[in-house]
């Protein structure tokens, strides 16, 4: 079976969506192919609060540009990064076909950050800076009202009034090309047609790989079976999109052996059941040892950090171990997502014994902390207080009391797989370039199959980045026509 189009979009978050109806408003004819039923539809999309890393609905936050540079790379060759910096006119190959996002894809990024905002509001997407899970921050956090689903019902309703046709149940598998190398479609697997040639351009937009195990273990190592999806989206995100284009002759871009970690109770299932109170207290492993700071700045800034380190415990497992004070915490609520309780005992042994810890060695672990504590003046939960531990190590360098006041709760947290870092490079209209830096015909990426990030996710970017390039992808097809 055929079907013919102008663009072919393998996706329905916000990435594929964007691009599905920009694409629609230039007159394009156009097909969404999701794997999951309508009802589903939206992949991680849905499930996420879709933070948005602006300081007004005009503005991106101050540090936009340089969070994301300082984070493309650890060691790149100083003489490339001078070159970068002259322009792409003058590259040399090797610059060109470096694995790192550059200057310019990350000015147009957020140049092009505004604009989308203003479409979307004019398709009736509200946006607030809303309470979050954050009690301290550095950065603002716009948001839209409603979250993710706001975002892929307000996008999904306009693509089914500009006529685009989606297709469920419908998994894209591979690229179509032409003997000279040129994207003409894809073949994807319909659940109940087979086999499906999409005719067309062809933006991929079907997420990362954190639901797939075996390329989680191929790319991210072993140990990765100690991650799961932060939200049942997840597990929709397979990798097909990077790997068929990686085959296709792609370039590879950002860090493909690591992924955006949030700290989650992993006894509940409900959608980002996250845990970030762990400031506030201790953080302590299977031996019932800490091994991490747990404050070493504020929460928004740090917990990727923190969670990395708990990912890298025995069995990828941690207890944050709070007492009765962490209630005078305002809002303290707001940084505990979980639907399961806190795990409570009298006494400090009682605890260690419903954890499974070994005996004596929490209480022998707070005793320390408790007698490295400072006098507690100075104390604000609300903000960095420099409330630090002396002679302790590791270090406690914010809000560093005593854990004295029973009943004494605890909450497991292990490190979730919020997307992978390990994608394909696009030019600035969000052609994937080949691995000579050379874009290949009627081939578009965007959303979390794009490439972007390494080692610190730059918070509250990843939607934008959907919507941003799904929008440049869909553009340039258009005014690309024959």
């Amino acid at each position: 079976m055929e079907r013919d189009f102008d663009l072919v979009v393998a996706g329905c978050g916000v990435a594929g969506l964007s691009a599905a109806v920009s694409g629609a408003e230039r007159g394009l004819k156009v097909a969404v192919l999701e794997r999951a039923s309508r009802e589903e539809r939206g992949g991680q999309s849905r499930y996420t609060e879709a933070y948005l890393r602006m300081k007004s609905l005009t503005e991106v936050s101050d540090d936009f540009e340089t969070h994301l540079a300082e984070n493309a790379g650890p060691y790149i060759d100083p003489d490339l990064t001078a070159e970068m910096a002259g322009g792409r006119s003058s590259w040399s190959h090797v610059t060109r076909m470096l694995g790192s996002p550059d200057p310019e894809i990350i000015a147009q990024f957020a140049e092009h950050v505004p604009g989308t905002i203003a479409w979307l509001q004019e398709l009736g997407v509200r946006f607030d800076f809303l309470p979050t899970q954050f009690l301290t921050k550095t950065q603002p956090r716009l948001l839209p009202v409603g979250g993710g689903a706001a975002l892929v019902e307000a996008l999904a309703a306009r693509a089914e009034a500009l006529g685009v046709e989606f297709f469920y149940h419908t998994t894209a598998r591979r690229l179509l090309l032409d003997e000279e190398g040129r994207v003409q479609g894809l073949h994807a697997h319909q659940a109940e047609q087979g086999g499906v040639r999409f005719e067309g351009k062809v933006v991929l937009a079907c997420g990362g790989f954190e639901g797939n195990p075996a390329l989680l273990a191929k790319y991210i190592g072993p140990r990765s079976v100690y991650l799961r999806p932060v939200c049942k989206g997840g597990y929709f995100n397979r990798g097909e999109g990077i790997e068929m284009a990686l085959e296709a002759g792609a370039a590879p871009c950002g860090e493909f052996g690591s992924y955006h970690a949030e700290p989650v109770d992993p006894r509940s299932g409900v959608s980002e059941p996250s845990i970030f109170i762990f400031p506030y207290g201790i953080l302590v492993n299977k031996q019932g040892r800490r091994f991490t700071d747990e404050a070493p700045g504020t929460v928004d800034a740090y917990y990727e950090r923190v969670t990395r380190r708990i990912y890298q415990q025995e069995e990828g497992i941690a207890y944050v171990i709070l007492d009765q004070r962490v209630k005078e915490v305002p809002n303290y609520r707001l940084a505990i997502r979980t639907d399961q309780p806190a795990i409570e005992a009298d006494t400090l042994e009682g605890l260690a014994s419903a954890l499974g810890l070994p005996a004596g060695a929490l209480a022998r672990t707070v005793q320390d902390y408790n007698r490295s504590c400072p006098d507690g003046s100075g104390y604000d939960p609300l903000k960095e207080d420099g409330l630090a531990t002396h002679d302790l190590e590791p270090p406690k360098s914010n809000w560093a009391r005593p854990l004295s006041q029973g009943p004494y709760m605890a909450y497991p947290i292990i490190s979730s797989n919020v997307f992978t870092f390990g994608g394909l490079k696009i030019d600035l209209s969000g052609q994937v370039l080949d691995t000579d830096g050379r874009p290949i015909p009627n081939l578009y990426a965007a959303g979390e199959t794009v490439g972007m990030y390494y080692t610190n996710y730059t918070g509250a970017t990843s939607v934008l980045k959907g919507l941003v390039f799904g929008r440049l992808a869909a553009g340039h097809a258009a005014d690309s026509r024959a």
